[in-house]
């Protein structure tokens, strides 16, 4: 529930969007090379997602876990104290995107731009774990209502295992492109804290989007 109660998605197409696919690009100087080529990213809600065994638990834990760090999002819990009910009901109440990391060829796909794929998400999945390709996951949702529920605003969330190989700039990237399809115009993000450093070093946020302030503080000041 937010600050002005309950908020309504705006028009948009029916049923789920096309699965993206994305290539990785080359690793940063000083960053180590990422394990797979490309992701392929994949649009779900709490019901689609309830059909992936184990998928929708394997987001709350990650989340959970970050909850409990205490660095990146404003909810206050120890670790076992975030429910999974409050976890469907803040991170699963709008869309969700979820991306798998892929290896081998990727056809055509560009590290700029979407390419839409025919490539489902179990196929995608290969026969792993969500643990061991699943590299993130982000909710899009409208921030505020009525006649203002144009701007939606997101959360991401990279995994532990799958950090510092610059996954976030391509998960941007990917909100960019499926943002507006989902029927919003523009984009806010409430609070970015200085101690969630890989949002801050999301270079594609700093040239695509604006930061209106900036205060040197961490998420527990």
């Amino acid at each position: 529930m937010s600050a002005y109660g309950a908020i309504s998605h705006p028009a948009a197409s029916s049923g789920p969007l096309a699965s993206t696919i994305w290539k990785l690009p080359a690793a940063r100087p000083g960053k180590p090379a990422s394990p797979f080529g490309h992701l392929t990213i994949h649009h779900l809600t709490l019901s689609s997602a309830a059909h992936l065994e184990g998928l929708v638990d394997f987001t709350y834990r990650v989340f959970a876990e970050e909850v409990a760090q205490g660095t990146t999002y404003p909810q206050e819990a120890s670790g076992g104290e975030y429910t999974r009910e409050a976890f469907e009901a803040y991170f699963w109440a709008g869309d969700v995107f979820l991306a798998i990391g892929g290896i081998g060829d990727s056809g055509h796909a560009s590290a700029e731009a979407a390419s839409h794929t025919q490539t489902g998400m179990e196929e995608a999945r290969a026969g792993r774990t969500w643990e061991e390709c699943a590299i993130g996951f982000y909710y899009v949702k409208p921030n505020y209502p009525g006649r203002s529920s144009h701007i939606c605003n997101a959360g991401f969330v990279v995994p532990p295992l799958h950090r510092q190989y610059g996954y976030g700039k391509t998960l941007g990237r990917s909100y960019l492109h499926y943002a507006p399809q989902l029927g919003y115009k523009a984009s806010v993000f409430n609070l970015v804290y200085t101690s969630n450093v890989g949002s801050m070093s999301v270079s594609v946020f700093d040239s695509a989007l604006y930061f209106i302030g900036k205060r040197s503080c961490s998420a527990t000041h």
